[in-house]
């Protein structure tokens, strides 16, 4: 008798059932992490407005400054608050991933220099703890 070489239909039907279960977790896992890692570059530049702020500070305003990049542009926002820091807002692109898309951010460069989202609402999942 001839030996059976091969897997049968049944071994690869399981193989393909378990490489589509995989890919049924891995995929909005790794969309989650392709638009928290565009979300986090708002806040680099932020931080690179923080000397620019600092020094505007010093003279009691803000300053109008502006600063792009790939996916989001920051804009300091001229007027002075109340508890010595500056209003910034952050705007991210469109044809970035579908979740951050063309969402805004308000957010707070405080006096010391610390970067903060006071209510992240939809976009909380997507920003960087330190901000939160």
């Amino acid at each position: 008798m001839n030996a059976q070489k091969g897997f049968t239909l049944i071994e690869l039907m399981i193989v393909v059932a378990i490489i589509g279960i995989l890919a049924a977790i891995a995929i909005p896992a790794y969309q989650d992490y392709i638009a928290r890692s565009q979300a986090t570059e708002a806040f680099t530049l932020a931080n690179g407005l923080k000397t620019d702020v600092a020094d505007n500070l010093q003279n009691g305003t803000c300053g109008a400054t502006s600063v792009g990049g790939k996916y989001a542009s920051v804009t300091v926002t001229p007027a002075l608050r109340t508890d010595k820091g500056c209003d910034i807002t952050i705007k991210y692109k469109a044809g970035i991933a579908s979740q951050i898309a063309g969402q805004s951010v308000a957010a707070i460069i405080q006096s010391n220099g610390a970067v903060k989202v006071p209510s992240p609402g939809v976009l909380a999942k997507y920003l960087p703890k330190a901000v939160q």
